[in-house]
């Protein structure tokens, strides 16, 4: 049987930052990897590091110490224009605030990854995406006329136009109510199963991070 291949690497990783009260360490000296098709949840109480963690593997922020190797890129010898274009195709995200524009259709914000990086069809692609996330109909709609679900699955939807290998998610149900909340996570896997994705999300929600194959919690800015 075939061992997955490792899809981020994580090695003494470390983030401080200088605050009123002096040099403030935010996390302290993480290690691990995520294979292929995983699907991983970062836990904690607030303050302990979660979303800092995830920008990091994203390339989003440069840490103090260590390195993150994201699809056998490490990050550190890549500049900036160098990790956005790794991000643009190979990354996909998901928001608490959607991150939609608001002067630009669903149809368009899915557009939006696929006409950055060249892709053919991309707004055939488009509305394939939003059919799977059941808003066909809602394609010319902008944000504002969305409610919060729709726009989340408009989210999900730009997420997954370029077939990303890896897709981050920070506290994707965060802002929704329960219903529209639980309709969002079962897209959220069924599309990551569909596309062989890895996910790793970032999440307050218990039963949310038990739908993930493994959990990684941090508290205080260490790995417990």
């Amino acid at each position: 049987m075939s061992i997955p291949a490792k899809v981020v690497s994580v090695n003494h990783l470390g983030k401080q930052v200088v605050s009123s009260d002096g040099m403030l360490t935010i996390l302290h000296d993480i290690n691990f990897d995520v294979f292929a098709g995983e699907s991983v949840a970062i836990t904690g109480a607030s303050g302990s590091g979660k979303s800092t963690l995830l920008g990091l593997l994203a390339g989003l922020d440069s840490p103090t110490s260590g390195s993150v190797e994201l699809v056998s890129q490490n990050l550190n010898q890549l500049d900036e224009d160098g990790r956005a274009k790794l991000r643009g195709q190979k990354v996909g995200f998901v928001f608490q605030s959607f991150q939609l524009l608001s002067h630009l259709t669903a149809l368009e914000n899915v557009m939006l990854p696929a006409e950055l990086n060249g892709l053919e069809m991309a707004k055939e692609n488009a509305l394939i995406c939003l059919e799977q996330v059941g808003l066909s109909e809602r394609a010319n709609h902008f944000p504002k006329t969305l409610s919060g679900g729709e726009q989340q699955r408009v989210a999900l939807a730009r997420a997954f136009i370029m077939k990303p290998a890896i897709l981050f998610a920070d506290e994707p149900t965060g802002s929704l109510d329960e219903t529209s909340g639980n309709r969002v996570i079962e897209l959220l896997f069924d599309l990551n199963r569909a596309n062989q994705s890895t996910l790793i999300l970032v999440t307050h929600d218990q039963a949310l991070a038990e739908r993930c194959q493994r959990q990684l919690h941090l508290q205080g800015g260490h790995l417990v």
